[in-house]
């Protein structure tokens, strides 16, 4: 029964999490825990992982910590325990290599980790045995808090399911809720109901601990209607990930939808969001159509069109209410892997954009404000954050100004407020050099495939343009040129990556270049998915 699981389970976590440090992934960063000292464990192989580490001796908090003990030197190749130290925020981390790793200098961070090298663990725990050697319990706990995932499950409280199955689709979720394990550095679970309007029961962060998730699961009312599960799946795609919401920046999002039959609506244009904003939609169908009940399904290839991908990977059948219990540890391991989350990286949370702005003196204040707010327009479509995308900014006449880099601002709202803080410096025209500028200072560390440059100028650059636009164009760089007033097309063109006429925009007036930030944001978009 539903109560006599609800306890075996708490017995069984009692004895897990009392005698094992905390797994994380490789890519776990400082800032994803929040206790002032902790004992982690790392998984093997971080060394062939390509993590993000800023510092020597103390890091910054958004330093990967398995990356970090593995320069500090204090973890090798089998991966192994780490104890880690938060600390205060700093000025002038230092770049070094050591051990394989070569980690960045930066500027400041708001926290900071140290970390040593935990003593009187268990032999089982040590980073002389791999993580297979761990006892039974412990492989459990760590197959758990690799799920770092925020998951939003969809379910089925239509009058095609009835009460009875309704309250056999609780005991699954409730079940499949409690192998995941929610917690502050494990997964966090919302649930939304599909019915004729869809209704959110919780959001992510309301049941944070596994006890409140399951009972408020268990409290579930049932609502009876159609099963307009596109309406649910729109629903949760446009604000449940939102980080006023609870989404939290860098996890991947899962949606779980089940289905007892087929849908009332159509699926296509909520999938179609869905895949668009980052979102991994899994499909579980319950009880599918019978050959007579075929006639009466609108789009009989709605799970097809509703996952994420149709590699069947995200598409789940199960024949009967009655027979879910098995199902529940392969469902969680598709829900937790994060190499097949196909849909996790998109382009508004993986590209880096560098802005070149035209600051010379026939732009005018006036104007370069103007310049500053189609600029902001563009910066906020996409989600600015330290594992995100980012913005970073370059101001030209015939000397070039650094206004920020690409990693200074995590969060779009300080981003946006360090564009609109830029001063006009007033100047003359020299985009050849300034192109050449931001190759060299703006995109130096960043991967090829993701780095778009957006040049704005209103006139005629007083030395060659193509040879920096090409050499840019060679180290990975997309270029989109924007001309106001007198800028030549030809030089515009030039400055352009192919094809020319999808990344030049021309207008006679600063006041028009407010309509182009659709297109460019669409642009964005398109060659990112083309070229990853």
């Amino acid at each position: 029964s539903f109560v006599f699981f609800y306890v075996s389970y708490f017995d069984w976590t009692a004895t897990v999490f009392h005698s094992v440090p905390y797994p994380v992934t490789c890519t776990t960063r400082g800032a994803d825990l929040t206790q002032d000292t902790v004992v982690v464990l790392c998984p093997p192989q971080c060394t062939q992982w390509r993590t993000s580490v800023f510092g020597t001796g103390v890091y910054a908090a958004v330093s990967s910590i398995c990356g970090a003990a593995v320069h500090r030197g204090i973890l090798g190749p089998a991966g192994g325990p780490v104890r880690v130290h938060r600390l205060q925020g700093r000025h002038n981390y230092i770049s070094s290599y050591a051990h394989g790793i070569h980690s960045q200098a930066l500027s400041h961070w708001t926290a900071s980790f140290s970390l040593t090298k935990p003593i009187n663990l268990p032999q089982e725990l040590t980073s002389e045995t791999s993580t297979t050697a761990l006892p039974a319990a412990a492989n459990i706990y760590l197959f758990l808090f690799y799920c770092q995932m925020d998951i939003a499950m969809v379910i089925d409280s239509s009058s095609n399911i009835g009460q009875r199955r309704f309250n056999l689709q609780k005991n699954f979720i409730a079940k499949l809720a409690a192998m995941l394990r929610v917690g502050p550095i494990g997964p966090h679970i919302g649930l939304i109901q599909a019915s004729d309007s869809p209704r959110t029961e919780f959001l992510l962060t309301n049941y944070t601990q596994p006890k409140e998730l399951l009972f408020a699961i268990k409290e579930l009312a049932y609502l009876g209607g159609d099963s307009n599960t596109g309406k649910a799946i729109m629903h949760t795609a446009e604000t449940f990930f939102s980080q006023e919401n609870g989404g939290r920046r860098g996890h991947p999002r899962v949606m779980m939808v089940l289905i007892d039959g087929w849908p009332s609506d159509d699926l296509d244009q909520a999938a179609m969001l869905a895949r668009e904003s980052g979102i991994n939609v899994f499909l579980v169908s319950v009880a599918k159509p019978a050959p007579e009940e075929l006639s009466m399904v609108r789009d009989k290839d709605f799970m097809k069109k509703a996952v994420c991908k149709d590699n069947g990977f995200f598409s789940y059948p199960i024949p009967s209410w009655f027979s879910t219990t098995k199902h529940i540890r392969p469902l969680t391991q598709r829900l937790c892997s994060l190499d097949g989350l196909l849909c996790s990286k998109t382009c508004y949370n993986s590209v880096n954009i560098g802005f070149l702005i035209d600051g010379s003196s026939s732009v005018g204040d006036g104007n370069f404000q103007l310049v500053l707010e189609f600029l902001a327009g563009i910066a906020r479509s996409f989600e600015v954050s330290d594992v995100g995308a980012h913005i970073g900014a370059v101001q030209f006449t015939y000397e070039q100004r650094l206004e920020f880099g690409l990693s200074d601002y995590s969060n779009k709202d300080d981003a946006i407020n360090a564009l609109r803080r830029i001063s006009y410096m007033s100047g003359g025209t020299s985009t050849g050099s300034a192109i050449s500028y931001t190759t060299q200072n703006l995109f130096r560390r960043t991967g090829p495939g993701r780095n778009f440059l957006i040049v704005v100028t209103d006139g005629q650059s007083y030395d060659d343009v193509r040879g920096p636009a090409m050499a840019a164009h060679k180290q990975g760089i997309t270029i989109f040129s924007v001309g106001v007033a007198w800028a030549p097309l030809d030089d515009l063109k030039a400055m352009s990556s192919e094809p020319k006429d999808t990344h030049t925009f021309f207008t006679r007036e600063f006041s028009g270049l407010s309509e182009f930030i659709p297109p460019l944001v669409r642009g964005i978009c398109r060659d990112f998915t083309e070229n990853n």
